[in-house]
Order: C-alpha cells, then structure tokens, then sequence
C-alpha cells in the first residue's frame, strides 16, 4: 500500500467524547452559553481533534510550499515567473509578510521548494522536495503524470511528520508560485462543476480583459485535459501544481496524527478541497482562516462547510491569513483550558437566584 493509502485509511474523527465534555464546560464556565461564539465552537473542535479538554497550542508552524507553474507562460500573471525565486530567498531572510505575522503569532516558518524555477541553492532554510523545474503548462496537456501528482502529496505528508517530530500542535498552510491562481480556479472548477468565471479572480491584480483571458486559459486547460472530477488525483495531475499536492499531503499528515490544520486562502484552500476529497474525515481537522479576496475561495469553503474565521480582503497567499488566525485559535484553547467555572469562580450562574451585587448579575 503506498504512503498516500495508508495515510488515507489512518484518519480518525475527532474524538466526540472529548468534544461532548468540552461542551458542557463551556456552559460551566464564567459566561453565560454561548457568549463567546465561534470561539467556543473552535474550543469544542480543538478539544475533540487532541483528544483533551486541554487543547496545547503551543508549537506552531506555517508550512510554505513554492512551485512554479507552467501556465505562467500564457500571461495569466502580472508578474513574472522569476518573482516565485525571489519570494522564496525573500522568505529566507525574513523580510516577507509571513515572516513578519509568524514572528507575531509564534510560528516557525518552514520553506519547502517543490518546483521552483530556475532551481535554489542549497540553504539549511529551505527543504528541497522538488517534483521537476515547474509544472506542464495545463493548457496544452497535463500538468504532471499520476505519479508525481501522487509523489507531491506523499511529500507533504512526510514534511509535516518532520514538523510533528519536532514538537507540532499546530499547522498552517502557505503557498508561493507565480501562476497558482490560475492552477487552484482549475482545480475548484473539475471539482465543484462551478463556472470557471464564478472560480477564478484577479490573482496578483489583473485588469478586466487580462482577467478574461486567465478565464479562456483556464476553460481550455479543462477541456483539453477533461480532468476526472470523481477521482481527485487525476484533477490534481492534470490541472494543479506541485505545491498543491503537497499542501493537500500537509492537511492529510496532520490529521492522521491529529494536529489542527490553519488553512490559508484560495491556493490552500484548492489544496484541502482535493485532501478532502481523497479523505472526507480530514475536513474535521480544518480551520478555515480567512475568507479571499478571490472569489472562487468562497466557492470551495462552501463546498467544504467551513466558515472562515476572519474577512480582511486578503490575497497575498504565503500562509498570512493563517498566522493571523492562529491567534483566535490561541484565544479558543485558553478560554476552555483558562476560564473558571461558576462552582470554582463562587459565582450565581442563570439557574441559580441572582441577589444584590453579585458580580455579572445583569446579565
């Protein structure tokens, strides 16, 4: 049995015990239920997925995958191909947007180079799991062969098992590749059966009719290749990139060793749409960060009934929206681990008559 296989058929759910007396000590605690929303929703998920109703979040990090893709040469990017290297040795020293928001919210950042182009030196910052110098253009035909497509996730899940054997508790997705937009719209577009003009939006900021081209591009690449949108293996080979492989591997790879997966924008979210479908469980270990400025993120995330904790218009991809979102994560675990309970606190809870100056009481 391959890697892929094995990884697949060792996802468990969440353990719904653990999520069932999570639960009830959010209604014990020094509120009244529900008061603190989303956060007692993510507290519950975040107890069931580790098993305690101590959730540790403490070691943290944002995997950032980077590839190049061969549909760059149809200009379906106002920026050039050579931006995805310079990224990447931009990561490298600390001066981009991840870099800058995992140093706030705690997180190591781990560069993995699936397919940069041209090829990286060597430096102890970046992993190199390279599946070839840059897809196919998946305009003309395939964008890999069935066997990378799967090496690409099998990368993935061995990188995040190094991270876990390090000491992980959790995981955010990141991604880097000039063209990837137009990868993740085609991958949404065979998986969902959406329109390809209700799944693809300006990427790194194009104007109305370069944004109708991107639209023929990617209509052509579907029909040239008529990805399989029942096995998402084929969808992945035939129209997505490498770093989407192996982000999809990372949500995989985490869930079988139940670690809480950040998932980022619209690239990752490509990426945890094909995990999901490979494996349905793994949704459970999701946490959807942010909802994209891009419009086909929107698209997947319903698809995926996942609600997305933050709208800040992002759409820098790199893991950004996920090193924010860590810090609700964060919040979540300490107010079930953190909070007193009314019986610990001494104080009324609703059932109980509420008399002059007990603190809380008009609530």
């Amino acid at each position: 049995m391959s890697k892929l296989l094995e990884t697949i058929a060792a996802v468990v759910p969440p353990d719904a015990d653990a999520m069932r007396f999570a639960r009830a000590r959010q209604s014990q605690l020094t509120k009244p239920t529900g008061s603190l929303g989303r956060l007692e929703d993510l507290s519950v998920q975040l107890a069931g997925i580790s098993r305690s109703l101590r959730p540790r979040v403490e070691e943290r990090a944002i995997v950032v995958m980077a590839a190049d893709h061969g549909v760059a040469k149809e200009g379906v990017s106002a920026y050039p191909q050579e931006v995805t290297a310079q990224m990447v040795l931009n990561f490298v020293r600390g001066g981009a947007a991840i870099n800058v928001l995992a140093r706030q919210a705690r997180a190591r950042v781990v560069i993995v180079d699936m397919g940069v182009v041209p090829e990286l030196e060597p430096h102890p910052m970046i992993l190199s799991r390279r599946q070839g110098a840059g897809t196919e253009n998946l305009a003309a035909g395939p964008a890999m062969s069935r066997e990378v497509a799967r090496s690409c996730i099998e990368v993935g899940i061995e990188v995040v098992e190094g991270e876990i054997a390090k000491g992980l508790d959790l995981v955010g997705t990141g991604d880097m590749g000039i063209g990837n937009t137009t990868a993740s719209s085609a991958v949404v577009a065979a998986l969902t059966s959406a329109r390809v003009r209700d799944v693809t939006g300006r990427g790194t900021g194009l104007d109305d009719h370069q944004l109708a081209h991107k639209v023929a591009v990617i209509e052509r690449a579907l029909e040239v290749n008529q990805p399989d949108p029942r096995d998402p293996l084929d969808v992945l080979a035939k129209v997505g990139g490498f770093e989407i492989g192996g982000l999809a591997g990372v949500i995989l790879g985490a869930a079988v060793h139940r670690v809480p997966i950040v998932i980022d924008g619209f690239i990752s979210g490509a990426a945890a749409l094909i995990a999901t479908r490979l494996c349905p469980i793994a949704r459970d270990y999701l946490i959807a960060a942010h909802s994209s400025v891009e419009i086909g993120h929107r698209v997947l995330l319903d698809r995926m009934e996942l609600v997305p904790l933050l709208n800040l218009n992002l759409r820098l991809g790199e893991g950004t929206g996920a090193a924010l979102a860590m810090h609700l994560v964060e919040a979540a675990a300490r107010i079930l681990s953190e909070m007193s309970t009314f019986a610990e606190a001494g104080v009324l809870d609703r059932e109980q008559p509420a008399s002059e100056g007990v603190p809380g009481g008009n609530r």
